[in-house]
């Protein structure tokens, strides 16, 4: 039985303003640090003021240890940057995130000191392999680090997954649409494959699919995942480590390859390989695909404060089609909608540059698995196909609000 693998895709090759899943660094903010010493040291009197004792004291413990670990060099590189402000705040958000769930009983998992071990691993793996000398470079191909390779003894996969977990609600989340998966599921283990067309919502959206499929009873084919991913995922310094422990196929978007005609050539062969090991997947049979035909998160309505669903693209839609009809092997489509959100808040609003500011909450997420989708007709009918699939989607997360607003 061929391995089955679950291929996630966010298309930013096609959409100039799309943002990738994971984690980047803010460029639109301007920071003037004095020195690292001062800046590192400052705790805001708005954490001050909401984390308990022993939580604020293993903040400062923190951000002490974070000052020793950083290197004389490493300092100068930070304090011409706008990194450091970044990591207190994501610091702080993520302490705050962790204090409610241990109030709301995960005692075991959101102990201060545990918080502490998890967010200084995060970063310490970012300087690592994400601004130093040793900085990890991924092939177009790229297989999860699992600590069994030689050389390596860290499962950068269940890093990821266990960084997330505990500031995921499990008693309030939701997975629906339960017959669908396991009709999917079986359809993979025919060695068939299945793609999913789903609404983005957060950089956190893999561990989301992770945790949720662990809770369906689907933990190897969350572990399976193999994402194809833009160059943000793989060049930003605090998401390396996340991207590290995922299978990727590495593209370049359409804006970063005309950001420079002396590398366009190279980037170009670069994304007709990542097309080609995707197609191959195809043709091996046995891929679960879940792609963001939208190109990018969803946003909030700054009037409303609604989060819709952003819409689909038919072009991201057709290539999959396309993909799915050439590689010989009888390929499904399904709708995926999520609600996380709130996990991991974007900005209102698509910046520009290569990073945005950190927002981490303890909330519920959820997943809604919708009906499959009749996959007929040529270039004529793709528009009707995208539309269908978008009003799924949105009803399907229609239903996933509701269900996890009444839980």
């Amino acid at each position: 039985m061929t391995a089955i693998r679950f291929l996630v895709v966010v298309m930013t090759f096609l959409f100039p303003s799309a943002y990738a899943w994971v984690p980047s660094r803010m460029t639109t903010t301007s920071y003037r640090m004095a020195s690292v010493e001062e800046d590192i040291s400052t705790t805001t009197k708005t954490a001050e003021e909401t984390l308990l004792p022993e939580f604020a004291q293993a903040l400062e413990m923190a951000q002490t240890k974070l000052l020793q670990s950083i290197s004389p060099e490493m300092k100068t590189k930070l304090s011409s940057s706008s990194m450091l402000p970044l990591l207190q705040h994501f610091l702080q958000e993520y302490m705050t995130a962790s204090q409610k769930a241990f109030l709301d009983g995960q005692t075991e998992v959101c102990h201060p000191q545990q918080v502490v071990q998890r967010i200084l691993t995060a970063i310490q793996y970012g300087f690592q392999f994400g601004m130093g000398p040793n900085k990890y470079q991924f092939d177009v191909s790229h297989t999860a680090l699992r600590g069994t390779e030689e050389g390596n003894t860290v499962d950068y996969y269940a890093f990821g997954c266990d960084f997330f977990r505990p500031v995921m609600n499990l008693k309030k989340s939701q997975v629906l649409g339960k017959d669908n998966l396991q009709q999917a599921m079986e359809q993979l283990q025919r060695g068939e494959n299945v793609v999913l067309l789903a609404n983005h919502q957060s950089e956190a959206d893999p561990q989301v699919v992770s945790v949720c499929l662990e809770l369906a009873g689907y933990a190897q084919q969350a572990a399976d995942m193999v994402y194809v991913a833009g160059h943000k995922v793989t060049t930003d310094a605090l998401a390396i480590p996340f991207s590290m422990g995922r299978n990727l196929i590495c593209i370049h978007s359409k804006k970063h390859i005309n950001a420079d005609a002396e590398t366009k050539p190279l980037k170009q062969k670069q994304n007709l390989k990542a097309m080609s090991a995707m197609l191959k997947s195809f043709k091996e049979g046995g891929t679960l695909l879940w792609v963001a035909p939208s190109g990018g998160r969803d946003r909030r309505d700054t009037a409303t404060g609604a989060v819709p669903c952003a819409p689909f693209d038919s072009k991201t839609i057709d290539m999959f089609r396309l993909m799915g009809n050439k590689s010989g092997v009888p390929t499904h489509y399904y709708t995926l909608a999520m609600v996380s959100y709130d996990l991991c808040p974007p900005p209102d609003y698509v910046e520009a540059g290569t990073g945005e500011q950190r927002n981490v909450r303890y909330v519920p997420v959820g997943i809604h698995m919708g009906q499959e989708l009749e996959s007929v007709g040529g270039l004529e009918s793709r528009k009707d196909f995208c539309a269908h699939a978008y009003e799924q989607c949105v009803a399907d997360y229609e239903t996933l609000l509701q269900a996890m607003q009444e839980d």
